[in-house]
């Protein structure tokens, strides 16, 4: 069985996050450092003291997660990690995917982060505040949840912007129809309906403006085939060519992110074991509920990259 390394997304970063890292690792301080001067910002100072509300800003969210898990990655590599002899595939949630391709060697770690703050600027800017919206939907099949937005959108925009597995997925568009799906949702039998504190729809065809931004800041950066193939969010299918890479990351803005597809694509393809590199344990979670016969791994604090570095040896 073959292993693959996932990167978190918007939702797991915390105050204090990869702190213990940077204490513990000149690699992963670097790795900080060059963040913080590739968009001229103390991002660390941010990541490491807050104020929360400040680093769960969308552009700030973006490319701290990004930093974490990365810091992760070069400690692992001074380790003796490598990438193309030890893991098979890379795949991220929505942001994540960045740092994949990141970890993988197709873009450099200043383009990296410029990229998502532009990502994160364009997203907040796509929809006005109040605008659009976004709700989580627990309990209920996809092809129901998708019927609910289609007769809650009426000519507006409601549509599944993840699919996260385990039961959960999260819807996004306009306002009013989100808010009305979520209705429908809990009177078709939804466990829960969660409206969700976002600034904006991300994943909806809202975002249409900050698609058209990716695609200009992609196509003026340099771009290299990643030392393994990448699982993209949208297509879930392993790429190697680094033009489709990009087109896959614009389409990505707009489109769904197919996690529970993503994980099911996984055990179906050999791969036995999933390390999460980077903030929080969201993704290890969700791996354990689609997929309970593939191993899911958090590897964020220094204990856990040391346990990585001894099993991947």
């Amino acid at each position: 069985m073959s292993i693959a390394f996932t990167f978190p997304g918007q939702g797991s970063q915390a105050v204090g996050m990869g702190r213990d890292l940077a204490e513990a690792f000149p690699e992963a301080r670097a790795v900080f450092d060059e963040v913080d001067e590739a968009l001229a910002q103390k991002l660390s100072k941010l990541m490491w003291e807050g104020p929360e509300d400040e680093l769960t800003l969308t552009a700030n969210a973006q490319p701290a997660l990004m930093a974490v898990s990365m810091a992760a990655i070069r400690v692992m590599e001074k380790g003796g990690l490598s990438l193309k002899d030890k893991v098979a595939y890379v795949a991220g949630h929505s942001l994540g995917e960045y740092s994949a391709l990141c970890a993988a060697g197709t873009f450099s770690l200043a383009d990296t982060a410029r990229l998502l703050r532009i990502r994160g600027n364009a997203m907040q800017a796509a929809v006005p505040v109040g605008e659009g919206a976004m709700a989580a939907i627990i309990g209920l099949e996809t092809d129901d949840v998708e019927a609910v937005c289609v007769e809650a959108g009426k000519g507006t925009v409601c549509q599944v912007a993840n699919d996260n597995g385990g039961g959960q997925l999260v819807i996004s568009g306009a306002a009013p129809a989100v808010e009305e799906a979520a209705r429908l949702a809990t009177d078709r039998g939804a466990r829960r309906a969660i409206m969700l504190p976002v600034s904006a729809p991300f994943h909806s065809a809202l975002m249409a403006p900050a698609a058209e931004r990716m695609r200009e800041a992609l196509a003026g950066v340099a771009k290299s085939a990643p030392a393994v193939p990448v699982l993209a969010n949208v297509t879930v299918t392993p790429l190697r060519d680094p033009d489709e890479i990009a087109a896959r990351l614009v389409e990505q803005v707009t489109g769904r992110v197919r996690w529970r597809e993503t994980v099911e694509w996984f055990g179906g393809n050999g791969v036995g074991t999933l390390y999460e590199i980077g903030s929080g344990k969201v993704l290890t979670g969700l791996a354990r509920r689609i997929n309970r016969d593939i191993e899911a791994i958090a590897v964020n604090a220094p204990v856990d990259i040391d346990a990585a570095i001894k099993a991947l040896a």
